[in-house]
C-alpha cells in the first residue's frame, strides 16, 4: 500500500512540476495502446488546465509489452512509469503517452491534414485560406514554403503547421549552420508559439528530384534540427524530408520491399538521424500513379479502397498478409524497407495523398467520382487508426494533396485537379462523410459569399456598388447612416453588402460575383455586428434569403442608392434626405 501511494505522489509531482514540458509532443504517431491489460492504474483521473490537456492517468507497467507496443514506443523494460495524457485535438480526442522522464513515446490517433499549394492564377489571401480550413475542421497544414503573411494568418488557431525549406535553398542550408540557424530564427523563431508549427520539412523528394543536393540532405536536418535544440524547440517540432515512394524498390509483395541501394549513403544516416531525434520518416504515397502505371495489373477499385472479395485481396506469399489496398501495401513497403536496413522503430507520416478529379484523354480515371471515393475512403480509413496489415492500430497520419485546384502547375491536365476546392473556396465535389467536426465533413456548397476581393481598385469599387444599388437592384437601404450595415463606413465594407445581395438575389449563378474583376466568392460570412448579410446564417439560425431583397420593378428604392460618395457619409444622406422632403412639399 505505502509503495502504491508513493507512486501516485510521483504522479502527481511529475505533472505539477513539469505541466509546460507535457504539452510538447504534438506528434501524430505511435502505436494504438491496446495492451492495457498489461498495466495497472494506480491513479484515478483528474482534470488539468493546462493548454488542450483535459484529463491524466498513470499506469505503471506489470509485464513487459506486447512487440507491436515496443515497435513505436521506446518502452524497453518493465517497471517503467508511463502518463496517458487525453488532449483536445479538434473534437477528437487523443492520448499522448509520456515516460517518467518527461519524454513522450506515444501519440494514439492519427490525424488528416492537407497540403497548401499556391500556383494559383487567383490564390486567395492568408485570411481566406485560414477561414476555410476552420470551417473544414482542419487542424494539420502542410505549407512547401514558410510565407511570413500565411504563418501570421495562422496564428492563434491552434491549427498544427508545417512549414518546409524549398529545394532551392537546401544547398546553402546543408552547407552552413549558420545559414541553417538563420532559417530557423527567421521562419520559426518569428512565429512561435503563436503559430503551432510542429514540423519542418527539409526540402521535397530532393532524392528523385534534386539528386545533386543528396549529399548535404542528412546535414541540412541536422543543422536546423541544432538550430531548434539551441532554441529548446526540439521536442516541440521534428525535422524530416519527404520522399517519393520511387525511392522503394520491389513494392509488392511488400515484405520484398528495399530502398534504392545507390540511396543507402544518404538512407542510413538519414533513418538514425529519425531515429534519434524521435522523428518520423515523411512519404508521399500515391496509389492513382500506381494504378496507372501497372497497364490494369492493379484494379481500380484495389487502388480506390473499395471493399474487395477475399479472392481478390492481394496476398504477400512471405509473410501471407492480406492487403486490400494499394495504400497500405505501400506504407507497408516503407516499413519493409526500413527494416531491410535495420530500422524498426521509426514511425511514418504521409505527406501527401490523393486522387486527380480531372485529366486529358490518356487519364480516363481521373474523374471526380473517383477522387471523391479515394479521399473519401482515405479520410475514413486514417481516422480509424486500423493502420496496416503489418502494423495493425499504429496510426499512420496522412495530408491530403491538396486544399486547392493549381491551374498553374504544369504538366498534364490532371495537375492542374488535384484540389479539394476551388480558388473561390467552392468545393470540387462533396466529401462522402458524416459526422458533427469531422475534417473535411462540412458541405459549404450553400454557404458562399460574393465579396470585394483584397486590394481592388476603390474607384472600380465605387462603380460597381453604384451600379449593383441602381440597375442591379440591389436593395441598399441597410447601407444608409444610422442602418444596421453602414458602419464601417468604407467602400470595401459597403461593395461587399452589395456585391453578396446581388450574388445571393440572383441565386449564385455563374458569373454574378465578378463585378469586372473587383469581387471573388468566399465561404467566409461577411456579417458583422448588427450586419447580417444576405444568405447568412443569423444569430436565430435561420438563413437570410438574399431573394426577398431584390426589389420590385416599380420599388421607390430601385436605384435611388446607386450614387455613394465615401467620405463622412453626410453628402449621401443629405442628397436623400433634400429628394424626401422636396417630394413632401411637391406633392
Amino acid at each position: 500500500m505505502a509503495m502504491l501511494l508513493l507512486f501516485f505522489l510521483l504522479a502527481v509531482s511529475v505533472v505539477s512540476a513539469d505541466e509546460g514540458s507535457c504539452i510538447l509532443g504534438n506528434y501524430g504517431w505511435g502505436p494504438q495502446f491496446m495492451k492495457q491489460r498489461s498495466l495497472v492504474r494506480i491513479s484515478p483521473s483528474f482534470s488539468l488546465i493546462n493548454d488542450q490537456i483535459v484529463s491524466q492517468e498513470s499506469f505503471y507497467l506489470t509485464t513487459l509489452p506486447s512487440p507491436e507496443l515496443l515497435l513505436l514506443s521506446g518502452l524497453q523494460h518493465v517497471g517503467m512509469y508511463v502518463y496517458i495524457y487525453r488532449r483536445q485535438d479538434g473534437d477528437k480526442m487523443a492520448k499522448t503517452v509520456i515516460s517518467d522522464d518527461g519524454i513522450l513515446v506515444l501519440y494514439i490517433y492519427a490525424f488528416i491534414g492537407v497540403n497548401l499549394g499556391t500556383d494559383l492564377s487567383n490564390m486567395p489571401s492568408p485570411t481566406q485560406v485560414v477561414a476555410l480550413l476552420k470551417a473544414q475542421n482542419i487542424r494539420h497544414v502542410r505549407l512547401y514554403d514558410a510565407d511570413q503573411a500565411m504563418l501570421l494568418a495562422l496564428a492563434k488557431t491552434g491549427i498544427q503547421v508545417t512549414v518546409a525549406v524549398p529545394n532551392d535553398q537546401l544547398l546553402g542550408i546543408g552547407q552552413s549552420n549558420a545559414t541553417a540557424a538563420n532559417w530557423v530564427t527567421r521562419n520559426v523563431l518569428a512565429h512561435v508559439p503563436a503559430t503551432n508549427i510542429t514540423a519542418i520539412a527539409v526540402g521535397s523528394e530532393v532524392l528523385t528530384t534534386l539528386p545533386n543536393a543528396a549529399p548535404v540532405l542528412v546535414s541540412a536536418l541536422k543543422f536546423i534540427h541544432s538550430a531548434l535544440v539551441a532554441s529548446n524547440l526540439d521536442r516541440q517540432i521534428k525535422v524530416s524530408t519527404p520522399h517519393s515512394s520511387s525511392v522503394i524498390l520491389d513494392s509488392f509483395p511488400p515484405s520484398q520491399a528495399f530502398f534504392n541501394r545507390s540511396w543507402d549513403p544518404v538512407m542510413v544516416p538519414l533513418l538514425k538521424f529519425l531515429q534519434s531525434t524521435g522523428s518520423y520518416l515523411m512519404i508521399n504515397v500515391y496509389p492513382y500513379y500506381d494504378y496507372m502505371q501497372s497497364n490494369g495489373v492493379i484494379p481500380l477499385d484495389y487502388a480506390l479502397f473499395r471493399p474487395l472479395p477475399p479472392n481478390k485481396e492481394a496476398v504477400d506469399a512471405n509473410t501471407l498478409l492480406h492487403y486490400t489496398n494499394v495504400f497500405d501495401a505501400l506504407v507497408d513497403a516503407t516499413y519493409f524497407a526500413m527494416s531491410y536496413l535495420n530500422f524498426t522503430n521509426v514511425p511514418i507520416v504521409v505527406t501527401e495523398s490523393g486522387w486527380p478529379s480531372k485529366g486529358g484523354s490518356a487519364e480516363p480515371d481521373a474523374t471526380v467520382e473517383n477522387a471523391n471515393t479515394y479521399n473519401s475512403n482515405l479520410i475514413r480509413h486514417v481516422l480509424n487508426n486500423t493502420g496496416t496489415p503489418k502494423h495493425p492500430g499504429i496510426a499512420v497520419s496522412t495530408y491530403i494533396y491538396e486544399l486547392y485546384n493549381e491551374d498553374l502547375r504544369p504538366g498534364s491536365v490532371s495537375e492542374k485537379n488535384w484540389g479539394l476546392f476551388n480558388a473561390n473556396g467552392m468545393p470540387v465535389y462533396i466529401l462522402h462523410l458524416t459526422g458533427a467536426g469531422t475534417v473535411l465533413a462540412n458541405d459549404t456548397t450553400n454557404q458562399t459569399f460574393c465579396v470585394a476581393k483584397d486590394g481592388a481598385d476603390p474607384k472600380m469599387l465605387q462603380a460597381a456598388l453604384d451600379w449593383a444599388c441602381g440597375p442591379g437592384k440591389v436593395d441598399c437601404s441597410p447601407l444608409l447612416q444610422g442602418q444596421p450595415c453602414y458602419e464601417p463606413n468604407n467602400v470595401v465594407t459597403h461593395a461587399t453588402y452589395a456585391f453578396n445581395a446581388y450574388f445571393q438575389q440572383m441565386a449564385k449563378s455563374s458569373g454574378t460575383c465578378d463585378f469586372k474583376g473587383v469581387a471573388t466568392i468566399t465561404t467566409t460570412d461577411p456579417s458583422h455586428g448588427t450586419c447580417i448579410v444576405p444568405g447568412s446564417v443569423g444569430k436565430n439560425g435561420t438563413i437570410v434569403n438574399g431573394t426577398s431583397l431584390a426589389p420590385s420593378s416599380n420599388s421607390t428604392t430601385s436605384g435611388c442608392l446607386s450614387q455613394y460618395f465615401h467620405g463622412d457619409g453626410s453628402f449621401t444622406s443629405s442628397v436623400i434626405v433634400g429628394i424626401l422632403v422636396l417630394s413632401a412639399v411637391l406633392l
